[in-house]
């Protein structure tokens, strides 16, 4: 999301296209929304993937085997936690792209007043 945001496409835009294409995945279905409407309320925090990436790491350590990919993603929620962003919504790790790119994410919109 980050990247597309990067090139200038409307994340709206391309959730939808991305959400009707081969790079779909229940995951980015799920997540990219939190993005979307800027709400960080964890559901799942990044905290959570650290500790449990860990876990999983440990475990191909004391194996000899090597998990190269789940240890890119454990330094990325690693980073995330480390910026500041660990108790919320695992979606936030946008915002380490964000904040390393100067990007501006979807801002939460406050309430509507009746």
């Amino acid at each position: 999301m980050a990247l597309g945001m990067r090139a200038g496409a409307d994340p709206a835009a391309l959730y939808e296209v991305i959400c009707n294409s081969a790079g779909m995945s229940w995951m980015f279905q799920n997540r990219v929304p939190h993005i979307l409407e800027g709400d960080y309320t964890p559901l799942s925090s990044v905290n959570i993937f650290v500790k449990d990436l860990g876990i999983v790491l440990d475990a191909a350590r004391k194996l000899a085997f090597p998990l190269p990919l789940a240890a890119a993603a454990h330094q990325l929620y690693l980073a995330t936690a480390a910026a500041g962003h660990g108790n919320e919504d695992d979606a936030a790790v946008v915002k380490f792209y964000a904040e390393l790119a100067g990007l501006e994410l979807p801002a939460k919109k406050s309430p509507e007043k009746a």
